[in-house]
């Protein structure tokens, strides 16, 4: 240890010495420096360190507390001890209130020392501690800057520090925090997390996890957790370090992308399916209607017609389930909404329980529309069901159609106001209602408030998906305990041509020997299409897959008038083919067909015509007819 540095204010020189005799008798090693006047005092505090200061209390030009008091000004760290044979027990008192610490009288020499090592040692202490103090309001202020909430509890997990993260993060200041049960604060009702988070921690002193929290203004977050358990000197747990990561949005994120990728399973599992599904409805539509023209008794053309609707329906589902899936928009066209009305209508009356007064109201002339009808038929049904659902124990569900001209409607589902004529589809129901806090939710993929097994969340998803293809929005008013009302807004067309294509079999014009390759995988596909072609005077050359065809046209090109191809088949396929046929006869017609709706990926071939499949009888004819008669 280095020799203490001691400043003496001591007018008598033989004391002085006799101070420094003391010291170094006494063990102390110190470098002394004396000074007399005020002048010199002051002199030596601004110039040198010092360790420690001895001071007479009375001398002739100067006193002991006047050097107190400017010690106390210019140098509060360094500790002051009188030493003085005049200073009595009133002034001693005076002089420890006035922040002396220490006082030796000359006669009682023999202390000096322990008084100088103790005030020495108490100034380090209190020098050590200033600086804890200043390193932790350091700390303190860097925890106040971090982003993350930091917070410091007992182990009856009341709340001993609150950071500016957390108050930024919970919404809750730290005079409001401090002293509060953070589960009260903080954790939702009923959650069990945070107790078993720590009895994990106490055996491990470390834990981490997610948990779902509650802000001041009731809004839950997740965040990531993580708590350090802080032990007292015997070991025993006295508190815990918990810092919380907002992770709310990365985990909305995260939502988003796996039910983008569950989507693109589902589209792929759908696509599959539906080239199935589609090749097997589409036998049952052409034999329906080439047996229909045969038979005469209208109770068997009766049931082939129910048929047909079946297996139509049942293709109009395989095709809305790819257009969700996929996100893929249906062809639009022109149409009368009236029409889908009316069969809704229909179909609830048919299907809904007797308990339910279905009510309809539609305008006999409203505006046509640019639309999809299987779309629209979806929507209008998934409104319905959800209008059933609400209505448990009976109510009215009220469809209803109007024509509106908006003039600049500010709408949440449109970053622009709206103008224009609209049709406005209504369904309103009776039933429960939809709380508010949930307004804002029953729009997303998989969100449903129904039993497990009794929905899947994805009704007002299509729905919203379908509006939004066809470039309108919703409007919703719904009230807990008195009902909801769905307000779907469909652009007005700009044509007055609402030209439609009639229900059941249109007339056709006959082949005329025209030579068709007909290629298909499917057997039963196949054998039927070339059936009814042949029955409408074509020739009919068949092949199951591309490379059998290629085969057959490197024969018979010069008679083939028109190739007529799957896109999907075994050992090459529709692409494939197309390419290859070309290269032999750049001039090929063909018509590309598929049971995927892929029409996107036959479209980058160029066909002279794509059908997607089930086709109908009259639409693959009235095709074949274009195409052939095509320059």
């Amino acid at each position: 240890m280095s020799a203490l540095r001691i400043l003496h204010l001591e007018d008598n020189a033989p004391d002085a010495e006799l101070l420094r005799a003391v010291l170094e008798r006494q063990g102390v090693d110190c470098a002394i420096r004396r000074v007399e006047t005020r002048e010199a005092f002051e002199a030596a505090l601004e110039r040198e360190q010092f360790d420690l200061i001895i001071s007479d209390y009375t001398l002739p030009s100067f006193d002991g507390l006047s050097a107190l008091r400017i010690a106390g000004q210019k140098r509060p760290e360094l500790p002051f001890v009188f030493v003085s044979g005049t200073i009595g027990e009133e002034a001693a008192v005076e002089s420890l209130r006035r922040g002396a610490t220490d006082y030796v009288l000359k006669d009682r020499l023999s202390r000096l020392a322990a008084s100088v090592k103790r005030a020495v040692e108490q100034a380090q202490a209190r020098a050590e501690r200033r600086q804890g103090e200043e390193k932790i309001r350091e700390q303190a202020a860097l925890l106040d800057k971090a982003r993350d909430a930091i917070c410091v509890t007992d182990m009856e997990r009341r709340i001993l520090y609150w950071n500016k993260g957390a108050e930024r993060l919970y919404g809750w200041s730290a005079e409001e925090a401090v002293g509060q049960n953070v589960n009260d604060l903080l954790v939702p009702g009923g959650s069990t997390r945070p107790a078993e988070a720590l009895q994990e921690l106490i055996p491990r002193d470390e834990w981490q996890g997610e948990l779902h929290k509650v802000r001041k203004d009731a809004r839950e977050i997740i965040v990531e957790s993580h708590w350090t358990l802080l032990r007292d000197e015997a070991g025993q747990p006295k508190s815990i370090l918990v810092i919380d990561t907002d992770i709310t949005e990365k985990k909305r994120i995260e939502a988003e992308l796996l039910r983008t990728q569950r989507m693109e399973s589902i589209g792929a599992l759908a696509g599959g399916i539906a080239h199935d599904l589609n090749n097997v409805l589409a036998p049952i539509l052409i034999v329906t209607e080439l047996l229909r023209d045969k038979l005469a008794d209208p109770e068997v053309r009766e049931m082939l017609d129910l048929a047909k609707a079946s297996a139509q329906r049942g293709a109009e589902m395989v095709k809305q389930i790819l257009s969700f899936a996929r996100g893929a928009s249906g062809e639009l066209k022109i149409l009368q909404v009236k029409h889908l009305l009316h069969e809704m209508v229909k179909l609830v009356r048919d299907t809904f329980p007797r308990s339910i007064q279905i009510e309809n109201d539609v305008v006999g002339d409203l505006y046509p529309i640019n639309g999809d009808a299987t779309q629209l038929h979806q929507v209008l049904l998934n409104l319905c069901l959800n209008a059933r659902d609400a209505m448990p124990n009976g109510g009215t569900l009220l469809i209803e159609a109007a024509n509106v001209v908006l003039e600049n409607k500010q709408t949440a589902m449109l970053a622009e106001p709206v103008s224009g004529k609209h049709v406005v589809l209504s369904v309103a129901d009776t039933g429960s209602g939809i709380p508010p806090e949930l307004l804002d939710k029953i729009y997303e993929p998989f969100f449903t408030t129904k039993e497990p097994g009794k929905g899947t969340g994805l009704g007002l998803s299509t729905v919203l998906s379908i509006v939004q293809t066809h470039h309108g929005f919703i409007e919703l008013i719904s009230e807990v305990g008195r009902g909801t009302v769905f307000s779907v807004y469909l652009p007005a067309a700009r044509t007055e041509d609402t030209g439609f294509v009639g229900i059941g079999l249109a007339t056709v014009e006959m082949g005329r020997g025209e030579t068709v390759l007909l290629v298909e995988d499917e057997a039963a596909l196949l054998e039927i299409t070339r059936e009814m072609l042949e029955a409408f005077n074509y020739r009919v050359l068949t092949a199951r897959d591309g490379a059998e065809a290629l085969a057959l046209y490197e024969q018979h090109g010069r008679e083939i008038d028109v190739v007529v191809t799957d896109m999907v088949m075994p050992v090459m396929d529709g692409a494939a083919l197309v390419q290859e046929l070309r290269r032999i006869q750049p001039q090929v017609k063909v018509v590309c067909v598929s049971g995927l709706g892929s029409k996107a990926k036959a479209a980058q071939l160029n066909p002279h015509a794509f059908l997607a499949k089930p086709y109908s009888t009259d639409k693959l004819l009235t095709t074949l007819r274009e195409v052939i008669a095509a320059r």
